[in-house]
């Protein structure tokens, strides 16, 4: 896999830990370093996992989808991508805020927003693609994206929360489609 689509990839995964990042941002309405990098962290560990996950999930069912693994890593990708273009669009107005203090809260957005990591594991697996770095990549990316999202919504508020992830959704969509074409067209 070539590193940009990687980091195209890794920054679309991250869009959902941004879009909440910046909701927990609005609650702690000041830079705390400590809560940051806490909440950060977890969406990173999560994230990164996640495509292992998925990954060794694919390594075992390989054998009885190979002939059609393109179309499944299509399919998992646009639809994850279409869920994010769709929240984008239906929760315009709203902007739910998070209790970043709470463990068991980031703990639960940290696994919900990493479940279309998984099934971008299960991608990796069908299509070959060995897994070690591009989950450190997905990891590393999280963590800035995560970061960057609280500093955001501690500064900004809820403007941009919807934008970022509608743009997401619409690069999972279009990394399926390559993906598809690849194997399709032999591109």
């Amino acid at each position: 896999m070539e590193f940009l689509t990687l980091l195209m990839l890794a920054i679309a995964l991250a869009m959902d830990s941004f879009a909440v990042s910046i909701s927990a941002g609005l609650s702690l309405k000041y830079f705390q370093l400590k809560a940051m990098g806490k909440i950060s962290v977890f969406f990173a560990v999560f994230q990164g996992l996640m495509p292992v996950i998925g990954w060794f999930l694919g390594r075992t069912f390989e054998s009885y989808i190979k002939s059609f693994d393109h179309w499944v890593a299509f399919v998992l990708l646009s639809f994850i991508g279409g869920k994010m273009v769709y929240e984008a669009l239906k929760h315009e107005s709203e902007a739910p805020c998070i209790n970043p203090h709470c463990n068991k809260t980031i703990t639960t957005l940290a696994i919900a927003t990493s479940i279309d990591a998984l099934a971008v594991g299960i991608s990796f697996s069908l299509l070959g693609v060995e897994i070690l770095f591009p989950a450190i990549v997905i990891g590393i990316t999280t963590f800035i994206f995560a970061f960057a999202g609280l500093t955001l919504g501690i500064r900004l508020g809820s403007v941009f929360k919807n934008k970022i992830e509608l743009i997401g959704g619409l690069i999972l969509i279009g990394i399926g489609i390559k993906i598809l074409l690849e194997h399709t067209l032999l591109l």
